[in-house]
């Protein structure tokens, strides 16, 4: 028996109200990803890659169609419902780190763990791989000023996948590095993939960074071409 994709949408839509006019981000996508599978979706700006990465993250609701994520109907849960959904299943690396300033890259890590209730707990002995294949280990002690932009990603990384999320959804994590951490980061997707069977949708527009990928799909006008 085949088994379900971990992420099944279809005939999904988003449209806007820019003034007196109807923006069509969306215009009806049909998308599986299987579990345990490394996505690249690409596109140029404009192309509704980025409405869509919101949309799977729970972040903001589409107009019409239906996502499945895990076997769960989203469109059905309740907004506490997204939350924990968010919160439990999903991690999220963004072009901006999003750390914070005052905190050690440890600490940085422990938020994502104290906000999902496991603050204190012992970390999931999967996690030690984690950190090992990031490169982070002595590292751990320092505050993002004294990081490469390269070791803040690779933190950024670290706190998406610490509680072990189903999905981690990468929004161009590349964006703000050179040729040379943007390799790393990449690389270390792809391992985090390969080795561990971390399912990963990265949105870029970069077609270089979506070949580190298993599949990529290509996006226009709102439509997966």
């Amino acid at each position: 028996m085949t088994e379900a994709p971990i992420i099944e949408i279809r005939g999904l839509k988003k449209v806007y109200r820019a003034g007196e006019v109807d923006v069509q981000a969306l215009r009806g996508i049909d998308l599986d990803v299987g579990r345990g599978e490394f996505l690249a979706i690409v596109g140029p700006s404009g192309s509704g890659k980025s409405t869509l990465f919101h949309i799977l993250g729970g972040l903001t609701p589409p107009t019409s169609g239906t996502i499945h994520i895990n076997g769960r109907d989203v469109m059905q849960m309740t907004e506490a419902g997204r939350t924990a959904m968010r919160r439990d299943s999903v991690g999220f690396v963004f072009q901006k780190y999003n750390l914070l300033p005052t905190l050690s890259a440890a600490d940085n890590i422990e938020m994502a763990r104290h906000i999902s209730g496991k603050s204190g707990q012992a970390p999931d002995p999967w996690f030690q791989d984690v950190l090992k294949l990031l490169g982070l280990s002595d590292r751990l002690h320092h505050k993002p000023r004294a990081l490469s932009g390269g070791e803040q990603q690779r933190v950024a990384i670290a706190r998406a996948i610490v509680n072990h999320p189903a999905i981690l959804l990468a929004d161009e994590p590349t964006g703000n590095l050179d040729t040379e951490n943007s390799n790393l980061v990449l690389g270390i997707l792809r391992d985090l993939n390969d080795r561990l069977g971390q399912t990963i949708l990265m949105i870029t527009h970069n077609p270089e960074a979506a070949e580190y990928a298993h599949r990529i799909v290509r996006m226009r006008d709102g439509r997966i071409v």
